[in-house]
């Protein structure tokens, strides 16, 4: 792992890193037997987002991709830099760009449900049969209106 990992933004319509970013997501689902997802229907997403992107060398190590609403759509960090703060940053970025975050994630995904928790997400509601499978999934919010903004400072800060 470099001591320097870059970041950067990619517009919406831009497909920048989107076979890297394909290539990242599968290796996670490989890895950690999660939902695998149609190449098109994550390639539209992917056009379709802002693209938050942190880069070791010429290596995409992770990315956030989101709505201008703030919906995260894809979050993904390498294994080998978690831990990092990075996902963290990937969500306070998408939070300060659009005033607010949410996402959803599947219900039987503890670690993922865990690590929003920690940045103050909040449960919204349970979905039955969101997913493909059956699965179904929790939509989760970051915080109240009042307290975001200081959180994504907090988030930014690594705190």
């Amino acid at each position: 792992m470099s001591v320097t990992v870059d970041e950067r933004v990619v517009p919406p319509g831009d497909d920048e890193y989107l076979e890297d970013a394909w290539a990242l997501k599968e290796g996670i689902r490989e890895r950690e037997d999660l939902l695998k997802q149609r190449r098109g229907f994550f390639a539209n997403a992917y056009r379709r987002a802002t693209v938050h992107c942190f880069l070791d060398g010429d290596d995409l190590v992770g990315f956030a991709a989101a709505r201008s609403d703030g919906y995260i759509l894809f979050l993904a960090v390498a294994p080998e830099y978690r831990g990092e703060n990075y996902g963290e940053r990937l969500v306070a970025s998408v939070a300060s760009e659009a005033g607010k975050a949410s996402c959803h994630a599947r219900t039987t995904n503890e670690n993922a449900i865990g690590f929003y928790r920690n940045l103050g997400f909040t449960i919204e509601r349970e979905i039955e049969d969101y997913y493909e499978d059956g699965t179904g999934a929790y939509y989760l919010r970051l915080g109240d209106h009042d307290r975001i903004r200081d959180r994504i400072s907090e988030l930014l800060r690594g705190r």
